[in-house]
C-alpha cells in the first residue's frame, strides 16, 4: 500500500470538474474556485461530485485487473510474463499500481463520503444514493485488496489516520476481519442505497446485494473450513438481488458488451468511462492493450498475445484437432462473444466496412492496410490462434454509432462490467450447492430446482442444454466460461484456495499455458483463407503435444500463504516492496492483527 498517496488523497477530492455538464452522469458540470468543503450542498452537486469514482481512480487497476485475473488464472497467454508462471512479487510495476489504484480509491470513497454525510444541502435521497455509491466502491475496492494481498490495513477514516500520525506504522488485519469490514459497509450501503437509482447506469440498493452476495461466498471458506452461515447468508443476498425487476439477463450474450449498451438491466456495477471528457483517467484504454494492431484506429498492439489454449480447450475447441465447422457451428454463443477464431465474423465491428472479417482481417491488404502481405502478416495471427473480443468497440465509425462521438488515441468510453447478473446467478448455485457438503464441496452434488434454475437460466442463454444434476465442476466451468475476460477468473481461485489450495494448485498445473505456435498456424490460417481447406499435418500435431509433455508445471507453490490461525495454505501475492519499505508491518512476515470490526468501526 502506498500510504503517501492515502496521506495525500485524505487531503483533497480529486479534481476532474472542469467539464461540460449533459445527460451522461459521467459527465460533470464546470465548477470556477472549487472547494471541497461548500461543494456537495445539493443532489445536483452530490452527484456531480461522486460520478468519477466510476472511473479515475480505478485507471491504474486497467491492466493488473487483467494481469492478475486473466494471465494467472490461465485464460490469456500474453508472451513471457511473471502472471503467467507465478513468479509475480512486490516488486512487480503492475502490482505497484494494483495497489495505488485500489488504496487511493479508498481514500476517494472516505473522502467524499465523509463530505457529503456532514453536508445538509442535499435531499435524503441525494444523500442516500451518493454515500451509498461511496460505500459500495470502497467495499469493491477492499474486495480485491483483501482477495489479493491476503491480511491487509483497514483505514476507515483517512483524515483520522492523518491526525494520529498512525499512517507508516498501521499494522494488517486478519482477512477474516477485512470480510468483515467490507461486509459492514455493504450493509450500511445497501440500507441507504435507493431501490431505483436517481441516474441511469448508477449503483442501486440490487448491485449492492449483488456484490454483498459474493463476498459472503468468498468468505464462507476463509477460517479453512466452509462456514454454513456465510453460505447462507450469500443465498440470501444473491435472491434479493435477483427479485429486483429492472435486473436480467439480457437475451443476447454478446449485447452485453456492446458501447449501445453501457447501460443495460444486466451489469450492475461497471465501471463507466468516458473518452468525452479528455482527461486520461476518465477513458478506457483496453481495446489498445488487447486488440491486433489495425483493430481499431492505429493505436492497437496486442497482436503477439491472445485467449489461451486452456480456454480454448474448456469451450470445447481444439485448433489443431478439428475444422472450423467445428467452431462456427459452436452452439456456445459465449465462444464467439469471447475470442476470434478463423472464420468468425463480426456484425458490431467495422460496420463503416459491412462488417469485421478475422482471417480477411489478417491476409487482405486492402481491407486492413496495416498488413504488409508480403513477409508480415504471420505476426498479426496470435500465438494461440485467438484474441479477445470483450473490451473491444471496434473502430472508430463504431465508437461513434455508439455513444455518439468518435473516440481518440488510446481512448474510449466502452463499459467495463464487473458485477453482472449472471455471475450473482452462479454464486446463489455454488452457495447452495456447497450446503449440501460443506465438508468436501467439491465433490457435491444436487438436483434442487432453485439451483437447476440458476445454472440453466445462464446455460440456455448461451445455447446450450439445461442440467438435470448440478455438481462443483459444472459451476465451476460455467463461472469460468461465462465470465471469461472479465478480470475475475483467478479470484476464484483465491476463494477455493481458502479451504482447499490442492484443488486449485491441480486444476492450475493442468492447464495447457504454452501457445500453438505462431508461424504453424499461419499456414494453416492463410491456406484456408485461400482455398478453404483446413489442413493440419501431422508433424504440426505432434509438435504441439511434444510441446505440451516437456512444458514442465507452473510453480504455483511460489504464491502460496500459511493462515496463521487454521494453518492451511492460500494464494496470494505479497504486498508491494516499495509499501514494505515505507511501512514493515506490511511485510510477509509480519503478523496480522485481530480486530473486532462492528465494535472498532461505525458508519
Amino acid at each position: 500500500m502506498k500510504f503517501i498517496n492515502i496521506k495525500a488523497f485524505a487531503l483533497v477530492v480529486v479534481a476532474g470538474l472542469g467539464l461540460t455538464a449533459c445527460d451522461d452522469f459521467l459527465d460533470k458540470p464546470t465548477i470556477d474556485n472549487y472547494n471541497a468543503d461548500n461543494y456537495y450542498s445539493s443532489d445536483t452537486e452530490c452527484l456531480s461530485g461522486t460520478s468519477y469514482l466510476y472511473s479515475s481512480p480505478w485507471s491504474d487497476f486497467t491492466r493488473p485487473f487483467i494481469k492478475v485475473g486473466e494471465i494467472m488464472s490461465g485464460n490469456y497467454y500474453p508472451g513471457t510474463s511473471p502472471y503467467l508462471d507465478f513468479t509475480v512479487n512486490g516488486s512487480d510495476a503492475d502490482i505497484a499500481s494494483l495497489s495505488n489504484s485500489l488504496w487511493s480509491v479508498v481514500a476517494h470513497c472516505n473522502t467524499v463520503y465523509n463530505y457529503i454525510s456532514k453536508s445538509s444541502g442535499p435531499s435524503a435521497a441525494g444523500k442516500g444514493q451518493t454515500m451509498g455509491e461511496c460505500l459500495t466502491w470502497k467495499a469493491i475496492a477492499y474486495f480485491f485488496l483483501v482477495r489479493t494481498f491476503g491480511d491487509i490495513p483497514i483505514i476507515h477514516d483517512n483524515s483520522a489516520e492523518l491526525e494520529s500520525g498512525s499512517y507508516n506504522t498501521t499494522v494488517k488485519v486478519k482477512k477474516a476481519d477485512v470480510y468483515e469490514y467490507i461486509i459492514m459497509t455493504l450493509e450500511k450501503a445497501i440500507d441507504i442505497l435507493p431501490e431505483t437509482p436517481l441516474q441511469a447506469g448508477r449503483i442501486d440498493k440490487a448491485a449492492a446485494q449483488g456484490m454483498l452476495a459474493k463476498v459472503y461466498l468468498t468468505k464462507a471458506g476463509v477460517s479453512g473450513t466452509v462456514n454454513a452461515d456465510d453460505l447462507n447468508n450469500a443465498i440470501k443476498f444473491a435472491r434479493l438481488c435477483l427479485e429486483h425487476s429492472s435486473h436480467s439477463l439480457m437475451p443476447n450474450y454478446s449485447d452485453v458488451f456492446r458501447l449501445a449498451n453501457n447501460i443495460n438491466p444486466e451489469c450492475l456495477i461497471s465501471w463507466r468511462w468516458n473518452a468525452n471528457n479528455n482527461q486520461w483517467t476518465d477513458q478506457s484504454f483496453m481495446q489498445n492493450d488487447y486488440a491486433p494492431k489495425g483493430f481499431g484506429d492505429d493505436d492497437c498492439w496486442a497482436q503477439w498475445c491472445g485467449m489461451s489454449t486452456d480456454l480454448q480447450e474448456a469451450f470445447g475447441i481444439k485448433i489443431l484437432e478439428q475444422t472450423p465447422d467445428v467452431w462456427i457451428n459452436n452452439r456456445d454463443t459465449r465462444l464467439k462473444a469471447t475470442m476470434m477464431l478463423p472464420g468468425f465474423k463480426y456484425d458490431y465491428f467495422w460496420t463503416d466496412k459491412g462488417g469485421f472479417d478475422f482471417l480477411r482481417f489478417i491476409y487482405d491488404d486492402t481491407y486492413n492496410p496495416s498488413v504488409e502481405i508480403s513477409d508480415q502478416s504471420p505476426w498479426l495471427v496470435s500465438p494461440t490462434g485467438s484474441y479477445p473480443v470483450k473490451h473491444l468497440y471496434g473502430d472508430n465509425a463504431d465508437h461513434t454509432a455508439g455513444v455518439g462521438y468518435p473516440a481518440a488515441r488510446m481512448a474510449n468510453s466502452l463499459a467495463t462490467p464487473l458485477l453482472r447478473i449472471s455471475d450473482v446467478m452462479l454464486v446463489l448455485a455454488e452457495a447452495k450447492l456447497i450446503l449440501t457438503n460443506t465438508g468436501n464441496p467439491q465433490s457435491a452434488s444436487t438436483t434442487d430446482a432453485e439451483v437447476l434454475n440458476a445454472v440453466n437460466s445462464v446455460r440456455t442463454r448461451a445455447g446450450l442444454n439445461g442440467l438435470t444434476t448440478v455438481t462443483f465442476d459444472d459451476i465451476w466451468k460455467e463461472r469460468r466460461l461465462e465470465l471469461a475476460f472479465e478480470g475475475d477468473r483467478w479470484y476464484d481461485y483465491v476463494r477455493v484456495s481458502y479451504y482447499n489450495s490442492d484443488f486449485c494448485l491441480n486444476d492450475l498445473k493442468a492447464q495447457t499455458r504454452i501457445p500453438i505456435g505462431n508461424g504453424t498456424l499461419n499456414e494453416i490460417y492463410k491456406n484456408y483463407y485461400k482455398t478453404g481447406d483446413w489442413v493440419v499435418s501431422e508433424d504440426t500435431k505432434k509438435a504441439f503435444e511434444d510441446s505440451k509433455a516437456k512444458e514442465p508445471a507452473p510453480i504455483v507453490e511460489q504464491l502460496l500463504r500459511t493462515d496463521a490461525d487454521s494453518g492451511k495454505k492460500y494464494l496470494a501475492i505479497p504486498m508491494t516492496e516499495r509499501d514494505v519499505v515505507f511501512n514493515p508491518n506490511l511485510g510477509i512476515n509480519a503478523e496480522a492483527v485481530h480486530v473486532d470490526v462492528r465494535s472498532t468501526y461505525s458508519y
